[in-house]
């Protein structure tokens, strides 16, 4: 595993010790990406409106390790929320990370949650 990567491992629930305050509801595009930063870590977070759903995972892709996920295009491959590498075009799920189209890594996902006009992102650390 490069070290680049190492700093990302996916959040359930239960592991969460911070969220934290990314930004207001406005500051995310609809269907879309934006990327927050996290101490050391940039994270893509994503308001998937058309599902009414919310979701965050690491901003570098596994495979050109360059920092674009959040400018990847949203869509569903079998009910499976994902996101497509704008580089590569190799997707992976916006909820598990697990690549969908090929055999890279997993990438690591965060739990996201909106509360008074804010979204927030889980960390366990």
């Amino acid at each position: 595993m490069l070290k680049a990567l190492e700093k990302y491992q996916p959040v359930d629930t239960d592991q969460i010790k911070v969220w934290y305050k990314a930004a207001p509801l406005e500051k995310f595009p609809k269907n879309g990406g934006a990327c927050i930063k996290y101490k050391e870590k940039q994270i893509a977070v994503f308001n998937f409106t058309r599902t009414g759903q919310w979701y965050a995972c690491q901003n570098l892709c596994p495979h050109k390790m360059e920092m674009v996920l959040s400018r990847g295009m949203i869509g569903e491959e079998n009910m499976i929320p994902k996101v497509a590498c704008p580089l590569h075009k190799n997707t992976f799920s916006l909820q598990t990370g697990e690549n969908l189209n090929g055999s890279l890594e997993a990438i690591a996902t965060y739990p996201v949650k909106v509360e008074n006009g804010y979204v927030y992102v889980g960390f366990a650390e």
